[in-house]
């Protein structure tokens, strides 16, 4: 997770013109965190959040893995986490919580198959 001033969050951002969503969420992630070499062995699903801020905006994950360990934050972050779902959820903003229950399940489907 990524920290920007008091608040947590997973790297974001918008998709620009003629990228699809998912291209969008690869290239948001290595702009903010570094990290390039994602395996989406979950697929193309994704959850949405409820609209939120003042501009009633909605956020789109996808979940990935990595082997990647180290992280290189873009100025726009102060800070970087990597965290249980528990602590994740500790952090999280409420329109977040829904995000980590989906994926906290998916992963947990994929441990006890």
């Amino acid at each position: 997770m990524l920290r920007a001033y008091s608040y947590w969050d997973f790297p974001k951002g918008m998709v620009e013109e003629l990228e699809e969503s998912l291209d969008a969420a690869r290239r948001e992630t290595a702009e903010e965190t570094g990290l390039e070499d994602m395996e989406f062995q979950w697929g193309v699903n994704y959850r949405e959040t409820k609209p939120y801020g003042k501009n009633k905006k909605v956020a789109r994950y996808y979940l990935a893995s990595t082997d990647e360990v180290a992280v290189a934050i873009s100025e726009e972050h102060h800070e970087f986490a990597w965290m249980s779902f528990t602590e994740a959820l500790a952090v999280s903003a409420d329109r977040q919580k829904d995000i980590l229950y989906w994926a906290n399940t998916l992963i947990e489907e994929e441990v006890w198959a």
